[in-house]
């Protein structure tokens, strides 16, 4: 196993002085992908830095195993060479479970932490090594379907097509090998009993017809940290940044901004 090497990707040109804001994916989508319907929300407060998993977008393809902990490490290094001054964390699904992970290895680092549809513990470790041996040999796509499903609440898939079309697109292009080791990481991951070394402010979103991490993975976030609260999304799943921005972006606007 070895730390991910993470590159910054700048998502808005604020001015330097600004807190910092990282914002990191779902696996199988980009930063960029995921985030840009909220990122023109939050631009004109937060300098916006993004960050991909490998061998997502033009991040490099993993060439090792990595753990929730080396990736969390390697989000970290790119924070220290890229930031100074304020910064806080809000990531996704997988993104929001490293959230996780730096505020328990790293307490003082963020000043605070957005945990977007994730959990202490996503899925069982069963469910996470078969999903990495499918992809290995069939590629990312065989996942479409699925993924469609867990994603988008009822009716999204009709009401906005383009915005799955675009979600689908990033899963598709997806390096099937790196996809398969951040499946492998989340199979070894869980901070159940850990949650309460959490000291930064957390704030945990969950969408209201998520089966992945359902509204109660949120509130056992809020209740297990040191300092959480948390909110659900109405009508939503699992990627509430493209299905409901505004509402996100307003979320976090209020937890990191006050």
């Amino acid at each position: 196993m070895a730390v991910p090497s993470i590159s910054p990707i700048r998502l808005n040109d604020a001015d330097a002085a600004l807190p910092t804001l990282v914002l990191g994916p779902s696996l199988g989508s980009t930063s960029a992908s995921i985030w840009h319907l909220v990122a023109p929300h939050l631009a004109p407060h937060l300098r916006l830095l993004g960050w991909d998993l490998p061998g997502h977008g033009e991040a490099a393809a993993a060439v090792e195993s990595f753990s929730m902990g080396e990736l969390a490490a390697g989000v970290k290094a790119m924070v220290d060479e890229t930031v100074a001054g304020e910064v806080h964390y809000a990531g996704v699904s997988i993104a929001g479970a490293v959230g996780l992970q730096l505020g328990h290895d790293y307490p003082d680092a963020f000043a605070s932490i957005s945990i977007i549809c994730s959990a202490a513990k996503i899925g069982t470790p069963e469910t996470w090594h078969d999903r990495a041996e499918l992809v290995r040999h069939q590629g990312t796509d065989v996942l479409e379907e699925g993924s469609k499903q867990r994603w988008f609440g009822p009716g999204f898939v009709d009401a906005h097509p383009g915005r799955v079309a675009e979600a689908l697109d990033s899963l598709r292009a997806t390096d099937a090998g790196s996809y398969a080791f951040a499946c492998d990481a989340l199979a070894d991951y869980d901070l159940t009993d850990e949650l309460g070394r959490i000291t930064a402010p957390l704030l945990a979103v969950a969408g209201e017809h998520d089966g992945v991490c359902p509204p109660s993975a949120a509130e056992a976030l809020a209740t297990g940290v040191a300092n959480g609260h948390s909110a659900v999304v109405p009508g939503a799943a699992h990627l509430t940044p493209l299905e409901a921005p505004e509402t996100i972006a307003g979320l976090i606007a209020r937890h990191v901004l006050g």
